[in-house]
């Protein structure tokens, strides 16, 4: 969050995308007491409270035309309850961007905007071309008001499971900064093997002995079923899906 303005970060379903979201909600709302006792609490100074624009793609299921104007519509008006609108933002791009700049104006801090599986609505129309079209097409005006408002936004961050080509949704936003396979961001999401094997010990231990098996048996499975993804080349790094890691690993009865 200090070191640019626009991120895009892709990784598989599951893999705690939604929370890294959260967490940053929280952060950009200076809510520094959901930090208490993390590196987060001493890192940062000033907890500057910002409006933030949350816009979660992943509640919907896109079968129609009307089931992406549906839920962009409904952000929209409750953003617009907030901060006013204009009778000339007669598209949800200008009324998204009429958005960013009053939120400005009116607080008099820059925006931040976290958009969550922003490609959920295009990957959903997969075999069906028109829709997709005309998704793609909808998405493209919506995220390019990202870099006509950028004097007015303070961070950006976009995730999804995929990155469309530059000739589809991200054409005009050429300062999104692609962090999905950097190094350095290679542990933002997911659980390290590190980190289950530090944190639930103990929880493994049990279940080895409840499915009769050996610790490194057991240890050998959960690599094999829940995959070691590496999101780097070379990298020593391997991690599991979040989402079965937390709630398999410290139950007896699910199968391996």
């Amino acid at each position: 969050v200090k070191t640019g303005s626009y991120y895009f970060l892709s990784r598989p379903r599951r893999f705690g995308k939604s929370l890294l979201i959260s967490t940053l909600e929280a952060y950009f709302l200076g809510k520094k007491e959901l930090f208490e006792g993390l590196a987060m609490e001493k890192l940062e100074k000033d907890w500057t409270t910002y409006p933030i624009f949350h816009i979660d793609l992943n509640t919907e299921k896109y079968d129609t035309r009307e089931s992406l104007d549906s839920i962009l519509n409904f952000t929209l008006e409750k953003w617009e309850q907030q901060y006013g609108t204009a009778p000339s933002e007669t598209t949800f791009a200008l009324r998204f961007r009429g958005l960013i700049e009053r939120a400005y104006e009116q607080t008099g801090q820059r925006v931040v905007i976290l958009i969550d599986e922003y490609d959920k609505p295009m990957l959903q129309a997969m075999g069906n071309e028109e829709l997709q079209k005309e998704f793609r097409n909808t998405m493209k005006a919506f995220y390019s008001v990202l870099k006509t408002m950028d004097g007015c936004i303070q961070f950006a961050f976009l995730t999804g499971v995929t990155k469309f080509g530059k000739v589809s949704v991200f054409s005009d936003l050429n300062n999104l900064d692609d962090i999905s396979m950097r190094k350095q961001y290679v542990d933002l999401c997911g659980v390290s093997e590190k980190e289950l094997h530090d944190n639930l010990e103990i929880e493994l231990h049990e279940l080895a002995d409840a499915k009769e098996l050996t610790y490194g048996e057991l240890c050998n499975r959960l690599r094999e079923y829940y995959d070691g993804y590496h999101f780097t080349y070379n990298s020593i790094i391997k991690f599991l899906l979040p989402f079965y890691a937390n709630t398999n690993a410290v139950e007896s009865e699910f199968e391996i």
